[in-house]
């Protein structure tokens, strides 16, 4: 271990962190209000992604339809996705209301691979490196650190901003879900359907509103990644990053989606540094190791219901 790059990876690993624990948010999002288990999510992010560079006017050979401000070309992708999300629970989730949970999940498989061949056909398969980031790519943050450790840590602009908006939008979410009435309805929802309709909750309408939240979360979040990454079809693998942040955290937790974000991207980060895993894509093993000695100890996850069922 160089223990001199500990303190560097510990703040950058939380800083990448924050990205993965939005994500994650849309996941435990869908699962709470319909108890399914969304594969799509990542592809949703990609989309996501490109449909902001697409209505930013960043297309290449001059295919471009638009030439928006990113502020504006994000509205459009945000409100794109919401239709997608509408559009996807009516028509692809909601008649399959009853059918074995396998069936449902077999659905999301099918959905990711229809988004991607979709894109694919639409903005081709090549990356992307043009996207146009909102922060200086070039400017850093130098923060003293004093000590045994190293004399300073240096911080990316961009990562510290993608960060602070994935943090924020995350709380305002939370702050949504538990404040608003809208917010009381699905947290009735996700507790128990039945109830949910005896009180008069549509229930329907809450199921096509998580999805198009998750559609919100999912383009902030490939907008983010993107502008750490650049635009390509590889964003929609970053689920399998946040899928052991969801496990670790419990998969009807908010906060804990944001916790284990941000213990996923730690780990990252210090195996990183660390000279005791000499594994080829160990970064991408760490999170699962993790997850697995969590779920040892605490199978409903860290902050996870533990629900007992009488029969």
């Amino acid at each position: 271990m160089n223990w001199q790059l500990v303190p560097q990876q510990f703040v950058t690993g939380i800083l990448n962190g924050g990205t993965i624990a939005l994500i994650a948010l849309g996941v435990v999002l869908i699962f709470k209000s319909s108890e399914v288990f969304n594969f799509a999510h990542g592809h949703m992010v990609m989309l996501g992604a490109f449909l902001t560079w697409w209505f930013a006017g960043a297309a290449e050979n001059g295919n471009e339809l638009f030439n928006l401000p990113l502020w504006a070309a994000l509205i459009m992708a945000v409100v794109t996705a919401v239709i997608i999300g509408l559009v996807i629970e009516r028509l692809a989730l909601r008649p399959m209301a009853g059918q074995p949970l396998l069936s449902i999940i077999l659905m999301t498989l099918g959905l990711a691979q229809l988004i991607e061949g979709v894109a694919s056909i639409t903005f081709g398969i090549d990356p992307k490196g043009n996207f146009p980031a909102p922060f200086s790519p070039g400017d850093v943050f130098i923060i003293p650190f004093p000590g045994a450790f190293n004399d300073t840590i240096i911080l990316k602009k961009t990562l510290v901003m993608t960060f602070a908006v994935a943090m924020l939008a995350a709380v305002i979410f939370i702050l949504f879900f538990q404040l608003t009435k809208t917010g009381l309805s699905m947290r009735a929802t996700s507790e128990n359907h039945e109830l949910a309709r005896s009180v008069g909750i549509r229930v329907p309408r809450v199921f096509g509103l998580s999805w198009a939240i998750a559609g919100i979360i999912a383009t902030l979040g490939g907008v983010l990644l993107a502008t750490l990454t650049g635009v390509s079809l590889n964003l929609s693998t970053v689920v399998l990053i946040a899928f052991p942040a969801i496990l670790l955290g419990g998969l009807d937790s908010f906060p804990g989606a944001i916790v284990g974000g941000l213990l996923v991207g730690l780990t990252q980060a210090l195996v990183q540094a660390s000279k005791l895993i000499e594994v080829r894509n160990s970064t991408e093993i760490a999170p699962y190791i993790l997850l697995l000695i969590v779920l040892v100890l605490r199978p409903e996850g860290l902050f996870g219901q533990k629900r007992i069922e009488r029969v």
